[in-house]
């Protein structure tokens, strides 16, 4: 389902915020799938991130301690590697992975969203018991196939992001790349409230073909370089 090299559609709306570019996605999905002969209509399904591991995987992401979700992935038969059992947001990821995605329809094209604030990545974080990111990301066909977000536009907060990111890589002693100095440049220089969302072309084509395996829709795929 992955290519070190592959295709995205992304695009960004002036003004939106991540419910109303759901909106947009979901209506896009229905217009390509509408052409698939024999597609029946698509349906759509929002969960909070919150809900979804509440019901998938037994508790909650955003007051269960690292302990906690290391046994709820080793009540399901999921051995957390080493060098994750530290790693709190590594460990939700699993979770997300082992435990919430599998048990979604994938005749559906569902969002999940309102992240933990530890899971922004470049999305703004919305203030409240807990704070959420303003961040979503589709699953349809059984894989993740966008992610989404009300765009961070202040490039103060962006520095103290990447700065966070390099110190937890230092500790972990891990290889720190340089923060990308230009991205906060030129957010600097002025960047409009908006919503954006990169989606997987490739997984997208998958889909509609049927294919089970991304090199079946890629002209070059990486094992064939």
């Amino acid at each position: 389902r992955h290519n070190p090299e592959f295709t995205l559609l992304e695009w960004y709306r002036v003004g939106w915020d991540a419910q109303a570019l759901m909106d947009e996605v979901y209506a896009f999905l229905c217009a390509v799938t509408a052409e698939n002969a024999g597609q029946t209509p698509l349906t759509t399904r929002r969960v909070s991130y919150r809900e979804a591991f509440d019901v998938q995987a037994g508790f909650d992401p955003f007051t269960a301690d690292i302990g906690a979700i290391v046994r709820a992935l080793a009540e399901r038969g999921l051995t957390v590697p080493d060098a994750l059992v530290d790693d709190r947001a590594a460990c939700l990821d699993l979770a997300l992975a082992s435990l919430v995605e599998p048990a979604l329809d994938p005749r559906q094209a569902t969002f999940i969203y309102d992240f933990p604030a530890s899971h922004a990545a470049l999305a703004r974080i919305r203030p409240g018991d807990p704070p959420v990111a303003e961040r979503f990301e589709l699953f349809l066909g059984g894989m993740e196939l966008a992610n989404g977000f009300h765009e961070l536009t202040d490039a103060g907060q962006q520095a103290a992001r990447f700065e966070a990111d390099l110190a937890a890589r230092r500790a972990r002693g891990l290889v720190e790349p340089p923060a990308d100095q230009r991205l906060i440049a030129a957010m600097a220089q002025g960047l409009p409230g908006c919503a954006g969302v990169a989606l997987g072309f490739d997984r997208l084509v998958m889909i509609l073909a049927g294919a089970s395996h991304i090199e079946e829709v890629l002209a070059f795929p990486w094992g064939r370089c």
